[in-house]
C-alpha cells in the first residue's frame, strides 16, 4: 500500500502546471495594484492669477489601513482623483489622506467599501540587497492592462528626488519604467521594497525607487495625524580628504569626518555646533573622509542619511573634534530644508502668492519659477543656493509690469529682485505687501541691490487699479492665501 508521501509526490508529478500556473499569492498581489487617474490644475508662476488643467495617470498599491500608496507627483495640484482596481473597469472617487512632496509619497483613501472587497493589502519589506530580483507592477503608457517588468537592484545610495529637489536614499534598478508606472510598487518575495518614482528616459533601463526605509519614515510621521517632514541637518560641511586640512584640524592620517563650514542661522544649532568643528560620527556611525557613512557592510551613502531617519524634533547624537578636543553632543533636528532655504523647495497644491499694485505685479521667488526662467535671468541663480536669515526669509520679485499710462518706461522690468522699499529692507513677502500697499507714503520707491529705482505714484496707482485689472481680465488683485488671511488690497 503506497504511503502518504508517495501519494503527494505522485500528485505533484501529475499536476505541476495546474498548481503553479497562477498561485494564490500572485493573484492576490495583482489585486492590490491600482491605476490612479488625476485631473490637475497647474499654476502659471509667470502669471500667477492663471492656471491650466491637464490629466495624468499613475499607479499605486493597497497597503494596511485601507490606504493606497502612490507618488506625490501623481496627485500633485489635484482637483479630482479616481482609482481603478486591477481587472475591473469601474472607477472609484479617491481623496488624498496625506502627501509628502519631500519624499514623493502620497496616501489615498476611497470611501466606497466595495473598492477594498477581496483585496489583501501588501506589506512593506526590508531594504533589498544588491542584485536582488524585483518586479515592478503598474499601468504604464501604451496600454490599459497591468504591466509587470523584472529587474535587479543595481545600486543603493543618495539620489536627488526630482519632485522635491532634495536628496534621500534611493534604489536604482534596471527594470524598464515608463510614464504611468509612477507610484507602482516594486515587489520582491511578495513584499514592497520600493515605490517607483522616476526613470531616466535617455538611459537604458535605469529607474529609481523610494525605498521602504523612507516610506516607513513617512508613515511613522503621520501617526500623530500631522505630517512634519524629514528634518535637515542645518550645517554646511565639507569632506576632510585633504592631508593638509586633516593636520590643521588635528585629524589623524586615517581619520574621517566632515568639517563644519557654516551653522545655519535658523537651524537651531548655533551655539551648540560651531564653524571649524569636525563631525566624526553621527548616531554612533563613523563618518568617512569623503562625507559618507556605512548603512550596511561595504555599502555607503551620504552621512545625512542618519539624520534623515529621525523625526522632526528628535535629537541626533554627534561626536565632534573642537580644536582637537573630542566631544559628544545631542543636537535637536528642528527644521526641514524648505524652512532653511532662502528660496524654498518646489511648491505644490496651492496657487502662487502675488499681489498687484497699480499694474505692478509682485510675487516671491519660487523654485518653480526660477527653474523656468534661470537661463534668461541668471541673476536669480545665486538666490537658489542661499539660506534664509531672520532679516531675510524670502526673495521678493517685481514679477512683471502690466502696461498702462502710469507704468510707461517700466515695461521691461521682469523678474526683478527687490532689496528695499522706501529705503527699508524687506524681510519676506508679507512684509513687502505691508510696505507697498498698507503704508501711507505718497510714493513707493522700489530698489534692487545695485541701487536701480522704480518710483510709483500711490494716488495714481490707487485711482487706476480697478481699470487695469479689468483691462487684463484679472479678477483679484491678491492671491487666495492673502485673501484667506484677511490681507486684502483695498484699491
Amino acid at each position: 500500500m503506497p504511503s502518504v508521501r508517495h501519494f503527494i509526490t505522485l500528485f505533484f508529478l501529475i499536476f505541476p502546471v495546474w498548481i503553479f500556473a497562477v498561485t494564490p499569492s500572485e493573484s492576490s498581489l495583482r489585486s492590490a495594484i491600482v491605476k490612479v487617474y488625476t485631473v490637475a490644475k497647474s499654476p502659471n508662476y509667470s502669471m500667477p492669477w492663471s492656471s491650466s488643467i491637464h490629466q495624468i495617470s499613475g499607479s499605486g498599491a493597497v497597503i494596511e489601513g485601507k490606504r493606497i500608496l502612490t507618488n506625490a507627483h501623481v496627485v500633485a495640484n489635484r482637483t479630482f482623483i479616481e482609482v481603478q482596481r486591477y481587472g475591473e473597469r469601474k472607477r472609484y472617487i479617491a481623496t488624498v489622506e496625506a502627501v509628502s512632496h519631500q519624499l514623493d509619497l502620497a496616501l489615498l483613501k476611497v470611501r466606497d467599501p466595495l473598492f477594498f472587497k477581496g483585496i489583501k493589502p501588501l506589506k512593506l519589506g526590508k531594504l533589498p540587497e544588491i542584485e536582488q530580483k524585483v518586479s515592478v507592477y503598474g499601468f504604464p503608457m501604451g496600454g490599459d492592462t497591468l504591466s509587470v517588468t523584472a529587474g535587479v537592484v543595481s545600486r543603493i545610495e543618495h539620489q536627488r528626488y526630482v519632485h522635491s529637489g532634495e536628496s534621500f536614499l534611493a534604489i536604482q534598478i534596471d527594470a524598464a519604467v515608463n510614464p504611468g508606472n509612477s507610484g507602482g510598487p516594486a515587489i520582491s518575495d511578495g513584499r514592497i521594497v520600493g515605490v517607483v518614482m522616476e526613470g531616466i528616459q535617455k538611459a537604458q533601463n535605469i529607474s529609481y525607487l523610494v525605498p521602504t526605509v523612507m516610506i516607513r519614515h513617512f508613515l511613522k510621521d503621520l501617526k500623530d495625524g500631522h505630517l512634519d517632514g524629514v528634518p535637515a541637518f542645518p550645517v554646511l560641511t565639507q569632506p576632510t580628504e585633504n592631508p593638509a586640512l586633516k593636520r590643521y584640524y588635528h585629524l589623524g592620517k586615517y581619520d574621517g569626518g566632515v568639517l563644519a563650514d557654516k551653522v545655519l542661522e535658523l537651524g537651531g544649532l548655533r551655539g551648540i555646533l560651531k564653524q571649524g568643528d569636525v563631525i566624526t560620527s553621527i548616531d554612533g556611525h563613523p563618518i568617512q573622509e569623503d562625507a559618507t557613512v556605512a548603512f550596511r557592510r561595504n555599502e555607503y551613502t551620504n552621512y545625512e542619511y542618519y539624520a534623515q531617519l529621525h523625526q522632526l524634533g528628535e535629537k541626533l547624537r554627534v561626536t565632534i573634534l573642537r580644536k582637537g578636543r573630542k566631544m559628544h553632543l545631542r543636537v535637536p533636528l528642528l527644521k526641514t530644508a524648505n524652512q532653511l532655504l532662502l528660496v524654498g523647495t518646489y511648491r505644490y497644491d496651492k496657487m502662487p502668492s502675488y499681489f498687484i499694485f497699480g499694474g505692478y505685479v509682485f510675487s516671491p521667488l519660487t523654485r518653480n519659477l526660477a527653474v523656468r526662467v534661470a537661463r534668461s535671468h541668471i541673476d536669480l541663480i545665486p538666490y537658489m543656493e542661499d539660506f534664509a536669515t531672520k532679516r531675510r526669509r524670502e526673495v521678493n520679485l517685481m514679477l512683471r509690469v502690466l502696461p498702462s499710462a502710469i507704468s510707461r518706461g517700466d515695461y521691461g522690468y521682469l523678474y526683478w529682485p527687490i532689496a528695499k522699499v522706501n529705503g527699508q529692507k524687506v524681510v519676506d513677502f508679507i512684509d513687502l505687501y505691508h510696505k507697498i500697499v498698507l503704508s501711507d507714503t505718497p510714493t513707493v520707491i522700489l530698489e534692487n541691490k545695485t541701487g536701480t529705482r522704480i518710483v510709483i505714484d500711490r494716488k495714481e496707482a490707487m485711482r487706476k487699479q480697478k481699470k487695469i485689472l479689468r483691462r487684463y481680465n484679472i479678477e483679484y488683485a491678491e492671491s487666495p492665501d492673502l485673501r484667506s488671511a484677511g490681507i486684502q488690497n483695498s484699491l
